[in-house]
């Protein structure tokens, strides 16, 4: 990047936000941090005063509603964050000239496929929250010409998620139970900031998957979470209807990093790689 160009981080406190802040802090870039107590993004007018006072050169949108079952419960919530937020910050950033990065989701899937989603597959959200968020992809192609869209899933790290649920109730000696029949990719959220940074600085525009190699269901995840915490607590496969913590995912949400080949830009490491690194840094 140009000397002292502006990034935008929308949403900078969540998992994906903490690791980018972290990453670019100390380059050679002004980073413009900013969380919904900052800036609302379903407030255009909010949006674009901040985007004309500030001129950002990149617009990364890292904000979203993700809890599936507050998305089902409230409709209307999920999609002003997840689509109208999306929508503004594009609008702003076609205004002025800046580039859209925009973090989307494999639940824009039907999870009804044996083999892994492509960026050319056709999207068919079956909750909410998938139509949400791909409501807010479309938006961000509609209104914005300059722009990067990275799905990913099973996203890792520190604050809510996944792993953290896993880990406190391994903490609370509670039994865990996990869904056999999910299959998905976990991703490193540090792993996928520093290739969400890369993917600004240097790809083409259009949309990338971005996720760990390999894959398994929720209850090998589950697994092998247990085992790298060092404890003996039971898991237990069960149907998804019954895992409480993923019921409403989709049944197989594999991505392929197929753009990510095709444009030669290295791919993540193995899942088992970056989860046993997040936890060792957890330990640490």
């Amino acid at each position: 990047m140009n000397s002292m160009q502006k990034v935008w981080i929308c949403g900078a406190s969540g998992r994906v936000g903490t690791k980018m802040t972290e990453q670019l802090n100390g380059s050679n870039v002004e980073l413009l941090l900013t969380d919904v107590d900052d800036v609302d993004i379903t407030d255009p007018k909010a949006v674009m005063d901040f985007a004309n006072i500030n001129r950002p050169h990149y617009i990364v949108n890292c904000a979203g509603v993700t809890d599936v079952n507050v998305c089902e419960q409230n409709m209307e919530l999920a999609f002003k964050i997840n689509a109208l937020g999306a929508r503004n910050l594009s609008v702003a950033a076609r205004m002025g000239k800046a580039r859209m990065i925009h973090i989307s989701t494999d639940d824009i899937f039907d999870g009804e496929s044996t083999k892994p989603y492509t960026e050319f597959d056709t999207p068919n959200p079956q909750t909410i929250y998938g139509k949400s968020k791909l409501a807010g992809e479309n938006f961000v192609k509609e209104f914005c010409n300059r722009h990067i869209i990275v799905r990913s899933s099973w996203i890792f790290g520190d604050g809510s998620g996944y792993v953290s649920q896993i880990l406190k109730e391994i903490a609370e000696g509670k039994t865990i139970y996990a869904a056999e029949d999910q299959t998905g990719v976990p991703t490193g959220a540090s792993d996928l900031a520093s290739k969400i940074i890369y993917l600004m600085k240097s790809a083409s525009d259009g949309i990338y998957h971005v996720t760990g190699q390999g894959h398994c269901t929720r209850y090998e995840f589950a697994k092998e979470i247990v085992r790298l915490s060092g404890h003996e607590t039971k898991v237990i496969p069960v149907p998804a209807n019954q895992d409480k913590l993923t019921a409403m995912r989709p049944t197989y949400s594999v991505l392929d990093n197929l753009m990510l080949r095709m444009s030669q830009i290295e791919l993540l490491p193995d899942w088992r790689v970056m989860l046993e690194q997040y936890m060792t840094e957890r330990k640490n």
